[in-house]
């Protein structure tokens, strides 16, 4: 069944020949669509979307999805389980939101890898590949590109004049150490970079869930520079005669053009309404929560919408001056301070995913790098545990309604259905129709195959 169920998924839809787009590096850079012509394989699902919510830090399983009650005190916690809508289901009460619509999803209790450290924990999910196999400090770089980048590559946007791929978060924990690499494009070149918004503390370091008056003005992409200024071209254009004497003609040409096209693309009355959350109704904007975690997961709605193809939305956890849900201290004031959020930013997005007749064409999947050690430690939090981890995934026209695998007693590592993060970024692309073990020529040349391992996950189907 795994296969061979991309194929026949396949055949069972619309079909459309990959899209030759453009795609997002630094500013926003635009590839060629004789290029990315080259490099389609197939046909890919027509406007289908993937919107991954990453729990920076990495939750607890035990604290989400997995709750232990039986086991003793020192592993079960300061959280008790609650009931769902799925009969004999129970999820932590953490998340009660959830557990009123976990028929709308599907929840995987047995994902591992073998890795602890956070880059490397991350290398995994993001690009279903392991850095240390591949012999790469993933501090520095990725041994392979993340599937938002490669996504970029072989389908480009849903709609011509958006970017294929975005990145909203606060990817840094509190020693500033930059979790970038893993989301980046690695050998594929900046071009098929995420567009990066909020990569930076606001002005104020606090988590804008503590302002009533949230706006999109702490959204704005590249920068420094505001929609305003990338609309006045002539401060870059202005540059290009100095360029002309030092490189040439023909390099100055092609950078115009590049600059050009990049500026249109994020200046395009259908891209800027797309950033633009003040369009969007003030109820809906409350329902998601004003709050980063908020107005984020509403603003991947809007981009999906319009035509972005891969968002990922990085969940600030517990705040902004913080390592989002890396909790190895005060683990119960932690999971109170940022779960309330993410509960309601979550649902609220599958909710408005249904009622809005997304809900097949968008998949959302919610994880982190890895689960928290079953003990908790003499600080009153969890510590780092790739053993095991818990991941929902909702909506996408999958089966829903179900928990896959499980962990054992102590939730210490899966008791059955061991999954590995390269299945779960197999399933990603097997709902945008990308066959995950093709090995496209890249633009440097290089043939390698999406994923070496790894299958959609067929209970899903």
């Amino acid at each position: 069944m795994t296969g061979t169920g991309c194929q026949s998924y396949q055949q069972s839809m619309h079909r459309r020949p990959f899209l030759a787009g453009a795609a997002a590096g630094p500013l926003l850079a635009v590839g060629s669509q004789e290029s990315l012509a080259d490099l389609s394989q197939g046909n890919a699902l027509a406007d289908t979307a993937v919107i991954q919510y990453w729990l920076n830090g990495a939750a607890s399983h035990f604290e989400t999805f997995d709750p232990k009650p039986d086991a003793p005190d020192d592993i079960r916690g300061p959280f008790q389980p609650i009931n769902t809508n799925l009969p004999g289901v129970h999820i932590c009460e953490a998340l009660p939101r959830h557990a009123q619509m976990l028929d709308k999803m599907t929840v995987i209790r047995s994902v591992r890898h073998d890795n602890n450290d956070h880059q490397h924990g991350m290398h995994w999910c993001q690009t279903g590949h392991d850095a240390k196999a591949n012999g790469v400090n993933p501090f520095k770089k990725s041994s392979h590109p993340s599937s938002g980048s490669l996504v970029a590559m072989l389908r480009g946007p849903n709609h011509p004049g958006m970017p294929p791929y975005v990145m909203m978060g606060y990817p840094l924990d509190n020693q500033g150490i930059h979790r970038l690499y893993p989301h980046r494009s690695a050998y594929l070149g900046v071009r098929y970079n995420p567009l990066e918004i909020l990569n930076k503390r606001t002005g104020d370091g606090k988590d804008p869930g503590q302002d009533s008056d949230f706006h999109v003005r702490s959204l704005a992409p590249i920068g420094n520079l505001t929609r305003s200024d990338l609309m006045s071209r002539g401060k870059l254009l202005n540059q290009f005669s100095e360029l002309r004497a030092a490189f040439g003609q023909t390099r100055v040409r092609a950078w115009n053009n590049f600059y050009r096209a990049a500026s249109d693309l994020v200046t395009g009355d259908r891209t800027g309404a797309a950033f633009d959350l003040d369009k969007e109704d003030p109820r809906t904007r409350e329902r998601y929560g004003y709050n980063r975690s908020g107005q984020t997961a509403l603003l991947a709605r809007r981009l999906v919408e319009s035509g972005v193809t891969f968002v990922t939305v990085i969940d600030p956890g517990v705040g902004l001056s913080s390592s989002g849900w890396d909790l190895h201290k005060k683990l119960e004031w932690g999971t109170k301070a940022a779960s309330p959020r993410m509960d309601q930013a979550v649902t609220t997005l599958i909710q408005d995913l249904h009622e809005r007749g997304l809900n097949k064409k968008v998949l959302v999947v919610v994880w982190g790098e890895f689960g928290r050690t079953p003990k908790i430690n003499k600080d009153a939090g969890r510590d780092h545990w790739s053993g095991v981890q818990s991941v929902m995934l909702a909506c996408g026209n999958y089966r829903h309604g179900q928990v896959i695998g499980s962990s054992t007693a102590k939730g210490e590592v899966p008791k059955e259905r061991p999954i590995w993060p390269y299945d779960i970024v197999a399933t990603m692309y097997h709902h945008l129709g990308i066959d995950p073990h093709v090995a496209p020529v890249t633009p440097v040349g290089r043939s390698k195959p999406l994923l070496e391992k790894g299958s959609v996950i067929p209970e899903l189907l």
